[in-house]
């Protein structure tokens, strides 16, 4: 048996290639939207894609497997959960447009040359969600070895039971799917512990609140360790924990669970946007296109054009777009040539592909001095130091706006300053002051920088704290509590 997990580090996204290497068949279990890797890892393997599956309907990126379903390959997902927990893609497919797939139940099995799987429901974090017992057949094997647990149980946590009321808008949902986590981990803890356990995230994600880093581990490590494991010996002690202190999750995740189950737009293939000179550019921004600047902090705040969102291509970077982008924007980005392909990756995962082209980076100054020409010019996003943000407070010359998650906020904060995590903003501007200065800060200045680029972007007067609470600690100031 082949097996190989591909992680992607910066959504904390694991998606796993799997073959049996007697037929040369293989599958992709959980698939990211760019397809073309798993394509040339399997070649490189002799292999081939034959099979996609998916754990659930995902929130937190675009799928690949329409994209699979595409190209002929048969698709695996759940039909548990109910007519609402549905991929409607694959059930509105029909006559000669249909795709190749197969709805699964619990204690179904299929096939992939001699890799057998079986399907287990473990609702909680979705209502459809199942997990992939794997067993090497091929190799002569007669029992599992391991469990592609998806969104069900990580290394060191659980999947987060909140999502379908906290991001996707469903009123009521977390306490009943953190009701269904609980007796899912029942079920779990009868699993023999001798099985490894290869879930579909990492820490980082916002899937869960206290993900392990190691990538895989065995049923019986994590009934030993697991907080939120062994916090289930009690129904309501457990949804208790479960629910408590998970992070505020960025606002596109109610996006990609929409369009992971009607079905994202079919790219065929990674997008190639044309380079723009500083003339087509100069056109493009008489436009009504959103500019991605992905520089640094150093370049942008002292030189950048008006309007632009600082997205540096750091791995906070999907995340922040998807918090700060429609999917019906179009796109100009600003980024160095050789890391084109990569932020045109990370946007399509997360559903944002409507680009126009790209400008590089390196020619910011040229583009300044031609738009300065037709009336433009670069502008700043003015940054203070703490001495002169605390004096400004105490003048109440400013509107301080917190962008940390609520749990930072609510562990020490700026007396009066308002919260809003950051990935939460672009749904909450109207909660903002027009006409005062607001005075914006996260931990370290990094968050609040790409929030000012945003407030800036919607009118706003915003200038960053540099440093962000921890110059502030620091600095010896007071701290409400």
């Amino acid at each position: 048996m082949f097996f190989r997990q591909l992680y992607d580090e910066k959504l904390a996204v694991a998606s796993y290639l799997i073959g049996c290497q007697k037929t040369g068949e293989a599958i992709v279990v959980d698939p990211q939207r760019d397809i073309d890797r798993y394509e040339k890892l399997a070649a490189a393997n002799g292999l081939r894609i034959v099979a996609a599956a998916e754990t659930h309907i995902h929130a937190d990126f675009i799928s690949g497997a329409r994209e699979f379903a595409h190209k002929g390959v048969k698709i695996y997902v759940s039909d548990e959960g109910g007519s609402e927990w549905r991929s409607e893609w694959l059930a509105n497919s029909k006559g000669a447009d249909a795709y190749a797939h197969q709805l699964l139940r619990d204690g179904d099995r299929f096939q992939v040359g001699g890799i057998a799987f079986r399907v287990i429901h473990t609702p909680g974090h979705t209502p459809e969600h199942i997990c992939y017992e794997v067993t090497d057949r091929g190799g002569g094997a007669t029992k599992p070895m391991g469990v592609l647990t998806g969104d069900f149980i990580f290394v060191g946590d659980l999947g987060r039971p909140d999502l379908l009321e906290s991001a996707a808008g469903f009123a009521g949902k977390a306490l009943p799917s953190a009701q269904r986590l609980f007796h899912s981990v029942q079920k779990f803890l009868t699993w023999e512990d001798y099985l490894q356990i290869w879930p579909a995230h990492g820490a980082g994600s916002a899937c869960g609140k206290a993900l392990g880093a190691v990538p895989q581990s065995t049923v019986g490590y994590e009934k030993l360790f697991n907080p939120a494991i062994l916090a289930a010996r009690e129904e309501t002690a457990f949804t208790d924990f479960i629910l408590d202190g998970q992070p505020e999750p960025p606002l596109y995740f109610a996006q990609m669970k929409r369009d992971n189950k009607v079905g994202p737009r079919v790219l065929e293939g990674v997008p190639r946007p044309r380079e723009l000179s500083i003339e087509l550019m100069h056109t493009a921004l008489q436009k009504q296109g959103l500019l991605i600047d992905t520089r640094v902090w150093a370049a942008f705040k002292p030189a950048h054009i008006a309007g632009s969102l600082f997205l540096p291509l750091t791995n906070s970077f999907n995340t922040d777009a998807g918090s700060f982008i429609r999917d019906t924007d179009v796109m100009h980005l600003i980024v160095e040539p050789a890391r084109l392909d990569e932020a045109v990756r990370d946007l399509i995962r997360i559903g944002l592909d409507r680009f126009c082209g790209w400008f590089d980076a390196n020619a910011i100054a040229a583009l300044g001095a031609h738009e300065s020409e037709h009336g433009g010019g670069l502008a700043t996003t003015p940054e203070v130091s703490v001495e002169d943000a605390r004096g400004m407070i105490d003048r109440e010359a400013v509107f301080v706006l917190d962008v940390r998650r609520a749990a930072e906020f609510q562990s020490g904060h700026i007396a009066g300053a308002l919260n809003i995590a950051h990935t939460r903003l672009l749904n909450h501007l109207s909660e903002l002051p027009r006409g005062r200065l607001i005075l914006v800060n996260c931990h370290s200045g990094g968050r609040s920088a790409r929030a000012c680029a945003l407030l800036q972007r919607h009118g706003f007067d915003a200038c960053n704290l540099a440093g962000g609470m921890t110059a502030w600690k620091q600095a010896n100031e007071l701290v409400a509590h």
